[in-house]
């Protein structure tokens, strides 16, 4: 059993050795940034403001100082796993393949929820620039239109859909580039004054939609097996991308805040929009709405083409039917996969709006953060090494557990609906392929460990002073998920998204026990 994953290792290494390591650190750098700078930047700065007022750009520092911290365990991880497939292959490598599995679930229910979310952007935009688009039937058919759009063109083939990529790429960046060029000369420091520390709470709820805005280096990692001496190149280009990146937003969410002031939160559609009026006129206005349109029509481009994908991989592989890895006779293309893909995200851009589903988004991706950060861990410890020497340097192993401290605190600020959905998705995903492939030792320890961790949770749970929410308080907040209640109090709710948290840690904190305890049988 030992050796099993070492062949299965060396069979996708073989695999990856037909690729050409082509990518350097500039086009490596230039990717993560092209695929963590999107939509969500256009709207987000209004949401940070109303809860922090003049001290938003505290939460880009915090996002950023955790990011550093991610990226450090990405940079670790990726020096010693240069397998395709980014943080999935470094799950995969450290844990074996069903927490790979379950990474890929993650990363699934992460891109799902975010192109709904940035749908939501779209329609937003578009109902500015064209106020007849903006009635909740026409808002359903600008979505259906868009979804139906980008599927007819995927099907026809993955060529039409690169293509359709490259030419997006460039364009969402200049609007931004000329706000924040013109806009620095018209910031008003009175607007940026702050006098008090905000909240952990103000904080945490910020940071947690605010890193929406900072994913994307994972998406742009999953190449790793035509990268150039990875050991050099993902962790120069990682940081590097996140430096720029960082500087970016901050000098967006600064111009933004110096022109409007507390006007800001006012403006939850189009917030750089309504701030580009105040320097650059109607003309300003209506290219950064365009703007926000272009940034949001090509994430929704780059990601139909590239997720659907996924869903055909485990068709492929058997963690799902095989009927969702049919191909196209005609065009070549994994139709089925792309259709199922489209219909939930369309289904979900209909559920909830920006910030719901971008939270939505980000609980899924933190959690596939935890089990990278994790993997980091093991894959030092086991000194798992590629090609050339691994990035190694003083402190190295108490990154992941930093890390992984940072992870739960921004996730102790989800709501229980995310954590609710997430396992729902990842439950029954364990299922499906514990049936299928007969693993059920997998699951029993997943399910020990998600009763281990609500139990802890339960009776761990926050008080005020001294009164802890009673058991059917948590209840009757557990039910006001389905029917909404006036009367549910808020450390009840506060109590139960606390509960949901130890539940799926648990359950992770399970299926990794389970992967080192039958790696080492």
């Amino acid at each position: 059993m030992a050796d099993e994953p070492l062949a299965w290792i060396q069979q996708e290494e073989r695999i990856d050795h037909q690729l050409v390591r082509g990518i350097g650190i500039p086009a490596l750098t230039a990717n993560i940034i092209s695929s963590t700078i999107g939509a969500g930047i256009f709207v987000i700065p209004a949401t940070v403001a109303r809860g922090l007022g003049p001290a938003a750009p505290l939460a880009f520092v915090c996002c950023a100082i955790a990011m550093v911290l991610f990226v450090t365990c990405f940079a670790i991880a990726g020096s010693r796993v240069s397998l395709t497939g980014g943080l999935y292959a470094y799950v995969e490598v450290a844990f074996g393949r069903y927490v790979g599995f379950l990474a890929g679930m993650l990363y699934f229910l992460t891109a799902i929820g975010a192109v709904a979310g940035v749908v939501n952007v779209l329609a937003n935009s578009v109902a500015l620039v064209v106020p007849f688009l903006g009635g909740p039937i026409m808002r359903v058919a600008v979505m259906f239109a868009v979804y139906a759009s980008l599927v007819l063109i995927n099907i026809r083939g993955v060529r039409q859909g690169a293509g359709a990529v490259t030419v997006i790429t460039v364009a969402k960046l200049l609007p931004l580039l000329l706000f924040v060029g013109v806009g620095i000369f018209f910031i008003h420091a009175p607007n940026l004054a702050w006098s008090s520390w905000p909240s952990s709470k103000s904080l945490g709820d910020a940071v947690i939609l605010l890193i929406f805005a900072f994913v994307g280096i994972e998406v742009a990692l999953i190449p790793s097996g035509e990268v150039k001496n990875p050991a050099r190149t993902v962790p120069r280009s990682a940081y590097l991308a996140l430096v720029v990146t960082t500087i970016i937003y901050l000098m967006i969410q600064l111009v933004a805040q110096g022109t409007l002031g507390a006007d800001l939160a006012n403006h939850p559609d189009a917030p750089l929009a309504e701030s580009a009026a105040k320097f650059l006129g109607n003309l300003g206005r209506t290219i950064l709405l365009a703007g926000a349109s272009v940034s949001a029509f090509g994430f929704v481009t780059s990601d139909i083409l590239s997720s659907p994908r996924m869903v055909f991989a485990f068709g492929r592989d058997g963690a799902l039917p095989q009927f969702f890895a049919h191909v196209h006779p005609r065009y070549r293309s994994p139709d089925v996969a792309i259709i199922t893909y489209a219909t939930l995200a369309f289904a979900l851009s209909l559920s909830g709006t920006f910030e719901q589903l971008a939270v939505l988004s980000n609980v899924a991706v933190l959690l596939m953060y935890l089990l990278c950060c994790a993997g980091c861990w093991i894959l030092v410890q086991r000194d798992v090494r590629s090609d050339g020497e691994p990035f190694n340097f003083p402190g190295m192993k108490i990154v992941p557990a930093l890390a992984i401290v940072a992870i739960i605190w921004i996730l102790a600020h989800a709501t229980a609906r995310e954590f609710v959905v997430t396992g729902i998705v990842l439950a029954l995903a364990s299922i499906m392929y514990a049936v299928r492939r007969h693993e059920y030792v997998r699951l029993s320890y997943a399910t020990a460990g998600a009763c281990i961790g609500t139990f802890i949770a339960f009776f761990s749970r926050p008080s005020l002073m001294g009164e802890k929410a009673s058991f059917e308080g948590i209840i009757a907040a557990l039910m006001n998920l389905v029917v909404l209640q006036k009367d549910v109090p808020p450390l009840a709710q506060t109590s139960l998204n606390y509960i949901c948290a130890g539940l799926l840690i648990g359950a992770l904190i399970g299926v990794i026990a389970a992967a080192l305890a039958l790696r080492k049988s």
